[in-house]
Order: C-alpha cells, then structure tokens, then sequence
C-alpha cells in the first residue's frame, strides 16, 4: 500500500510541477495557440478521421455506406497503381530522406562557420527553395526535351548524349528529375532546426574540449557538437523522413498527371487522384490510413536509432 501511495504521490508533484512551468510560460503557450489550433483542426482531427472513413465508401454527395474491409482488399489485391505507388514512395523516400537530411545538417555546420553577416544570407539562399511558388516551371524548362533545352544542350556539347532526351515524359528518367526537385527544395523547418541548434551550443563546451585534447574542426563536430544538438538532429530527421513520404505535388506538376507508365506515382498522387478528382473519399482515405501507419513505424525506428546513437 506504501508504495501505491510513493507512486501516487510522485505522479501528483510531476503534474504540480508542469502545471506551475506552464503557468510560468503562459504567454508562450498564447503565442503558439494558433498553431495549435490550425494543427488540430487540420491536420490532427482529419487524420484521426481518415480511418473511420476508409472503412466506408464516401463520395463527397451522400452519407459513406459501411463497406467494411473492402477499400483495403481492393488496395492490396486488385489495385496494380497502388503498388506502383508503393514502389516508387519507398525508392523517393529511401534516397531523398537519408540524402537530403546529410545536406541540412553539413549545409548548416558550414553556414555556422562563416562571418556574422554572410551566416544570414546564406541561409536565406539554401531556404528560399522551399518559400518559392511555382518554381517547377523553372525546372520543365531546365528538364526540356528539345536540343535547346538546357540538360540537353550542356550534357549534348560535353558528348554524355547523343541526342535530345524526354527527361519528363521518358519512364527511365521521371522519377530521377523528381528526385533532384524535391533535394533542391528539401533544405525546409529540419534544416533551420539545424541551425538554431548550432547557433545554441555552448561555447565553453569547445574550450573543454580543447583541454581534454580535441585538436581539429572535425573532432569538434563529432564529440562536441553533434552530441549537444540531440533534439534539434531528432526533429530535423522525423521532418525529413516524413516530407519524403509525402511528397506528391512535385510529381503533379513537374510531370504529366498521371505521369508516363506512373513513373512519378507515389501514394499522395494515388490518394490525391482518389479524393481530389474522382471524389472516392472513402477510398483515398484507405490510402492516407495506410501511409500515415507507414510514417508512423519509420519514425519511430528513425527516434529509437537517433536516440540510440545520440547517447552513446
């Protein structure tokens, strides 16, 4: 019975102490109210009922009829694009995650070493991709499949083709060209989480490691800085990982829709083509279900490996 009692007396002084540290911080829970609330009526609440949904069959005009399982058989037994879809978000998301996550915390370690003044512009330049709208006219016409394109015009002069390529319509190339897109434009909140991080490290902690023998940049960032950032390299990595699942407007608008052979496929076009088009919302919500499980696993492992590889 004592212990009960420990027990019982421990959780009510943890929540004693976070309700005083959130009566402390009042104003900050103000401030970040309205984000809360877009989040939860947005994000948070429609995902939650996405899974109800996908159990039924919605068309946007009438009341969802129970339909069971069968939006998910049809999903795994009879829908080849769906598979199609599979394929091509595991391939995006294998290269385009671990990559682009390499280039926000390297671009934001060597941004942190220059002067004051060049340390802002240069942020600004790697982050403005993200900012910009419709930047994919920019790359349909660097991708453009005439001779006078210019991927073609350069890499024709330097003898690597022979000829002119379709880079945007060829099944060959699609996904590779959305693959660059979505890198150049991957630098997003992971990559100024980065670099906040850096910016908050304690110099004294340098200093330390200069006394105890560290004797070169590198050292530095393997024993010192990487270390003492461990959550601002954790939240970098769960928004890389999940903007890489999620991708689907680059390949919309960048190729053809759908795009040749579903080359550029992934299952946010899959579930875009259902919900936004076709109007089976039951369907297209099967399938956010099922990405969303997908995202929520890789994540997961992605923490439990940060996590693990943070304390050693």
């Amino acid at each position: 019975m004592f212990g009960k009692e420990k027990s019982q007396y421990i959780e009510d002084s943890k929540f004693r102490y976070t309700m005083r540290e959130m009566k402390k911080n009042s104003s900050a829970y103000v401030l970040a109210l309205p984000y809360f609330l877009l989040f939860l009526f947005f994000t948070a609440i429609p995902v939650l009922i996405s899974l109800p949904v996908g159990f039924t069959n919605f068309n946007m005009a009438q009341f969802p009829k129970w339909t069971g399982l069968s939006n998910f058989y049809t999903l795994f037994l009879a829908d080849d694009v769906f598979l199609i879809a599979i394929q091509n978000t595991l391939v995006f998301a294998i290269i385009t995650g671990p990559v682009s996550y390499i280039m926000c915390f390297m671009l934001a370690w060597l941004i942190n070493e220059m002067p004051g003044p060049l340390k802002t512009v240069f942020t600004y330049i790697f982050y403005a991709p993200t900012l910009a709208g419709n930047i994919y006219a920019t790359w349909q016409l660097i991708f453009s499949g005439d001779a006078q394109g210019p991927l073609n015009s350069v890499l024709m002069n330097l003898g690597i083709i022979r000829g002119p390529q379709q880079w945007l319509t060829d099944s060959r190339y699609i996904l590779m060209c959305v693959i660059i897109v979505q890198m150049w434009m991957s630098l997003g909140a992971g990559f100024l989480a980065i670099r906040a991080g850096l910016q908050g490290i304690d110099k004294a902690g340098y200093e330390a490691g200069a006394i105890e023998g560290i004797k070169n940049r590198f050292q530095e960032l393997i024993y010192i800085t990487v270390p003492a950032m461990g959550p601002q390299l954790l939240f970098a990595a769960v928004m890389q990982i999940t903007a890489s699942f999620t991708a689907g407007d680059i390949g919309r608008f960048l190729t053809a829709f759908p795009s040749t052979d579903y080359a550029a496929h992934t299952l946010m076009t899959h579930a875009f083509d259902y919900g936004s088009i076709r109007f089976e919302m039951g369907y297209a919500c099967a399938v956010c279900f099922f990405l969303f499980v997908v995202m929520l696993l890789v994540n997961n492992v992605i923490r439990k490996a940060m996590s693990g590889i943070l304390d050693t």
